[in-house]
């Protein structure tokens, strides 16, 4: 069977199974190098692609990523490949804490850092439960993931966060962002420090500073490694998922009150600021927003 025959039969498939979940498609077309097929509801549309050549099939998804839309029907083409988290290849410690941050880049929204303890038993949890970098992961999964680590590991974590008033309090004593990721990591591990006896800790690297761990509280010396993507271990990985879960809550308590804010720092936080005729002095933008990004100081 060639590829493009097994392409046809796969997006056919993906199609029948859609429609099964009561979703409206559009019939499949083939274009030169892939099928596709559109995906519709009341509020959002997708296009889902399945192509073929060299490198074999590939199926994406394009469309509004945080559409309500987009959630169900990115988890169940692909939680199969995103749920297989695998350590090979990575020298990872039997046990240590692994920390890392959400909304670190994000005008809306706190500062969120977590920080998770892990040993062999644990890793291999995480394994079955799809732990990876939450940047790889939707919302609904993220979610999905973060419920059970709550659930079966009540101990193991550890959160700081720094609501949009306080950072902004912090912001004015710090003046560098990068101090404030330090101490809050900091607090976070050594936090998880007094309930776990580890020597080692292994944190997304952010900045050349040093993390402030407090010795007092282990009477063995704690090594410190800080490397960039240190998604890649599961401690890490874990942080970042329970870090990213509050950091979504956040947004859904906004929503529950009316308040619909855009992630990141685009123009579509601009257009937002412009639209809703915010002042970079206003009290109501302070507990809402970090007023040391561009966005706010060009109000």
């Amino acid at each position: 069977m060639n590829l493009q025959k097994s392409a046809f039969d796969k997006i056919k498939k993906i199609k029948t199974e859609i429609e099964h979940l009561g979703l409206n498609t559009t019939s499949i077309e083939e274009k030169q190098y892939n099928f596709e097929f559109s995906v519709n509801s009341a509020q959002d549309k997708l296009k889902i692609q399945v192509y073929f050549g060299k490198k074999g099939i590939k199926t994406i998804i394009q469309g509004n990523k945080d559409s309500i839309l987009y959630n169900e029907i990115h988890p169940f083409l692909f939680d199969q490949e995103l749920f297989e988290f695998s350590n090979k290849n990575i020298d990872e410690p039997d046990e240590y804490i692994g920390s890392d941050e959400s909304g670190k880049g994000d005008v809306f929204g706190p500062l969120v850092i977590g920080a998770f303890y892990v040993d062999k038993n644990i890793k291999a949890a995480l394994a079955k439960l799809g732990v990876r970098d939450s940047k790889e992961l939707t919302e609904n999964q993220i979610n999905k993931i973060a419920q059970n680590l709550k659930k079966n590991f009540p101990n193991d974590y550890e959160i700081v966060t720094i609501n949009p008033e306080k950072y902004n309090e912090l912001y004015k004593k710090f003046k560098n962002l990068n101090s404030i990721m330090t101490w809050a990591h900091s607090k976070a591990i050594n936090n998880l420090l007094q309930r776990k006896e580890c020597t080692e800790v292994i944190s997304d690297k952010f900045s050349n500073k040093a993390l402030n761990i407090d010795l007092n509280i282990n009477s063995k010396k704690v090594n410190v490694l800080q490397i960039p993507k240190a998604e890649k271990y599961s401690g890490v990985a874990a942080a970042s998922i329970m870090a990213r879960h509050v950091f979504n809550n956040w947004f859904l308590k906004q929503k529950s009150h009316g308040i619909y804010l855009p992630k990141g720092a685009s123009e579509e936080v601009n257009n937002f600021l412009k639209n809703n005729h915010f002042d970079k002095n206003s009290i109501e933008l302070n507990k809402i927003a970090k007023l040391h990004f561009k966005n706010i100081k060009r109000l």
